[in-house]
């Protein structure tokens, strides 16, 4: 088998599971329960302890729901899985388009006279379940907390992840845990408040200036954090992770086993900050009035990467990019018809662990060709595994967790001869790319203000994708890191040193996918004789250097500034990249960026 950490439903597990679940949902004296795709720690990705919508649904997402009734099971996916959800999931589960239909309306419209729904509230943040309550009021459906129905029938369910958590170099860092500390304390004092709730395991990650290997793919460990106003720590994590780390730690973290961190929170005093929207509802619960809702400390300091994060971010990406394009070279070199989709991920991993300070992929590598590409996060199983024929399209997302630094990048492949439709809506993606790479704004604007400039050239065509044009990428840390976003909901500023992908693409269900994807980095842009003296401008740096393929770019659909882009980055990928990768790749390179 080639895929670890699996423990999806298989289509005919989905109904028994279903129909268990329905008997602890009866036996709790409810009519339905809430399965999120989430943990205790509200991060993005679980640990296969956590993975419990998977293994209910078949559905592998990364974002998601399940609303189980007696009679209905619906599977709630925003429009990057729409395609997805229905290749995985049973007939018996029904998948809804969420948000535009919401869990408040789709249990009215589906208990119409009321109803006891359970939740488990460590699985819900405060902010959700406070939003429901709010849309279900005067509908007779109540919001009931209970104990986790799935655990109960999961009787195989994996052991919670015990990895051993190491320390993060300051030279990587760029700043000791004991200064970010202090920082972040102080906003604190300022604010009035005595101490901040902090749940997400990448936030604590970075304050303490450690890395885990509890979630697969990132680098970071399960635990929970309360910093005081005077720079104390009270960490909550498993001894058996933290061995070896007093001296990282220092005298100002206070270790404490998980069992104790509710009645901690309940013990505090003073005014307490969370966030409502990762702070899990049975915290909220605790706290009561103690409570406001001023966000994680650590999400925008973390988001402003320093120079030595910035620079080492740099570093990997030219590494990771001779791998890439070491793959590329022999993906070339291959017959269509003679490599499938797994034999693609399988050679890129291999040359991705030739770098020492590689530590993991940053996710599980997506490789689909033909109608699999239009799959937006598609990933390889040995069922679905396909052969890369001549005339389809490869879309081959990956990305690296190295020491000094995360990677993602995409690049679209033609397998033999590319179509016109296809060469013409690649064309139309890579200007949306070249748009926001050029692009120079005002300080002060967020994601939602210039996505649109990414979407442009697809929405004159009358096209678009149903995903946002770029995330935040953590600094070996998470490769999805917020709170920054290029998306039409982010109104989180734009600030130097945040790192971004950008990354437009097109998907034509049935038949093939597209998405181009380079990292960039928030800079001060540079002066211009024409520039206003006191308004501030912002601007990006790339930081991925991998060629853009030409069999796929129709030239005569770019404008001159949009082909003197590709020259030039082209060329600044030669110069980066040619001394270290080896002959063969040199001459596949030397043709790739040749001037178009």
């Amino acid at each position: 088998m080639y895929q670890t950490f699996d423990v999806t439903a298989r289509p005919e597990q989905g109904p028994p599971r279903l129909q268990a679940l329905r008997l602890e949902i009866t036996a709790e004296g409810l009519d339905g329960f809430l399965v999120p795709r989430a943990d205790a720690h509200q991060g993005e990705y679980v640990a296969p302890r956590d993975a419990r919508l998977s293994w209910l649904t078949g559905f592998t997402g990364s974002a998601g729901f399940c609303a189980v009734l007696q009679h209905k099971a619906g599977v709630f996916v925003d429009g990057r899985y729409r395609t997805q959800v229905k290749r995985q999931v049973a007939d018996e589960f029904t998948p809804v388009p969420w948000p535009e239909v919401s869990l408040a309306g789709w249990l009215k419209e589906n208990l119409p006279n009321g109803g006891r729904v359970g939740f488990d509230p460590w699985l819900h943040a405060a902010g959700q379940i406070q939003s429901l309550q709010s849309d279900l009021q005067n509908s007779g459906v109540e919001l009931v907390q209970v104990g986790n129905l799935v655990d109960r029938i999961w009787l195989d369910q994996p052991d919670a992840p015990m990895q051993l958590v190491l320390p993060h170099a300051l030279t990587h860092a760029g700043e000791s845990a004991d200064a970010k500390c202090a920082r972040l304390a102080k906003d604190l004092q300022q604010a009035g408040q005595s101490a901040a709730v902090i749940t997400l395991p990448d936030s604590i990650m970075w304050l303490l200036n450690i890395r885990g290997s509890d979630i697969p793919r990132n680098p970071v460990a399960q635990g929970f954090a309360i910093l005081h106003d005077d720079a104390r720590v009270d960490l909550f994590m498993a001894e058996e992770k933290l061995t070896d780390l007093a001296d990282h730690l220092g005298s100002t973290v206070t270790r404490h086993v998980p069992d104790g961190f509710q009645a901690a929170v309940a013990a505090l005093n003073g005014i307490v900050a969370v966030d409502k929207t990762t702070v899990p509802q049975a915290l909220a619960d605790v706290l009561g009035d103690r409570l406001i809702n001023a966000g994680d400390p650590c999400a925008l300091p973390k988001a402003r990467k320093n120079n030595a994060e910035i620079a080492g971010s740099a570093a990997a990406h030219l590494r990771d990019g001779a791998a890439v394009i070491e793959l590329l070279a022999w993906l070339d070199a291959q017959a269509p018809g003679s490599l499938t989709e797994i034999d693609v991920v399988v050679k890129l991993e291999e040359l991705r662990r030739r770098d020492p300070d590689l530590r993991d992929i940053s996710f599980e590598t997506i490789s689909g060709t033909g109608e699999n590409g239009a799959v937006m996060h598609y990933r390889v199983t040995d069922d679905s595994n396909a052969v890369l024929q001549d005339g389809d399209l490869l879309v081959l997302d990956s990305g690296g967790q190295y020491l000094d630094g995360t990677t993602d990048i995409t690049r679209t492949l033609p397998i033999g001869a590319p179509g016109p439709q296809e060469r013409a809506a690649f064309t139309r993606v890579l200007q949306g790319m070249i748009a926001m790479s050029r692009l120079r704004w005002p300080r002060g604007l967020a994601g939602r203000d210039i996505e649109a400039v990414g979407r442009v050239p697809l929405w004159l065509a009358g096209q678009d994708f149903n995903h946002g044009l770029g995330h935040g990428v953590g600094a070996f840390l998470s490769v999805h890191e917020g709170p920054q976003r290029l998306s039409r909901v982010s109104h989180v500023p734009l600030e130097v040193g945040m790192i971004l992908s950008n990354e437009p693409g097109y998907y034509r269900e049935g038949a093939f996918g597209i998405r181009i994807e380079n990292l960039l980095v928030v800079e001060h842009a540079p002066d211009l004789p024409t520039a206003d003296p006191e308004r501030e401008m912002l601007s990006w740096r790339t930081l991925t250097y991998v060629p853009i393929d030409r069999r796929l770019i129709d030239a005569e659909m770019l404008t001159k500034g949009e082909r003197d882009w590709l020259n030039s980055y082209h060329q600044e990928v030669a110069a980066n990249i040619r001394p270290n990768v080896s002959p063969d790749a040199q001459s596949w390179l030397d043709n790739a960026t040749a001037t178009i």
